[in-house]
């Protein structure tokens, strides 16, 4: 009778334990969210970002604390194509936030009759932002192969650093794209600049 007992309070202290684990672990993400609040901590879900995203400024606000609201920076566009082909951004120019994540596209297509390879290089205007542009995904740091008349899409993803001079309002990203192999032009050597200017 008396094990009976015992085995029956400890039944009865587990439960109650594991009610209380149970209630814990379900009261944890308020707290959790209160916390955060209070110490500014950003760790919102990515489903929580993209709610809140709709709803409007003050929601990205809480979504990336590293947004300097205060500053906006044009960004402006350039492609340069050395051969037969066509290539150009979707858009001249943007307007963005420094610490903002921002996408633009470039489209590239092979106007000639075979297949080649190419590549882009970029460069910054003025050339102190090269430091404070972060490009996060780009087209430039591969090379393509094109079949004929194929056209492609890329995404330049870029972040700009809150630390840029507060004296650059514009930034040039320029890409000269060209065709990789036998085709790409060599540097000129000084022996050569020098007859060019007739040194």
């Amino acid at each position: 009778m008396m094990s009976f007992r015992a085995n029956a309070l400890m039944l009865r202290k587990l439960l109650i334990v594991a009610a209380g684990m149970f209630a814990f672990g379900y009261a944890l993400v308020p707290m959790y969210k209160a916390i955060c609040e209070f110490t500014g901590i950003n760790v919102l879900a990515l489903g929580e970002r993209e709610v809140a995203g709709a709803g409007g400024a003050r929601a990205s606000l809480a979504a990336n604390t590293q947004i300097d609201y205060s500053r906006t920076i044009t960004v402006e566009f350039d492609a340069n194509a050395r051969g037969p082909w066509s290539f150009h951004p979707a858009q001249s120019s943007m307007q963005v936030h420094p610490g903002e994540l921002t996408t633009v596209m470039y489209e590239f297509q092979n106007l000639q009759n075979r297949v080649m390879s190419a590549q882009a290089i970029p460069s910054y205007a003025p050339r102190q932002a090269a430091a404070h542009f972060n490009k996060l995904e780009c087209f430039c740091f591969n090379q393509y192969t094109l079949a004929p008349g194929e056209k492609k899409q890329w995404p330049v993803v870029f972040v700009i650093d809150s630390k840029l001079s507060k004296d650059v309002s514009t930034i040039t990203l320029s890409y000269t794209f060209f065709e990789v192999g036998s085709k790409t032009p060599s540097a000129p050597t000084d022996s050569s600049v020098g007859k060019g200017l007739g040194v």
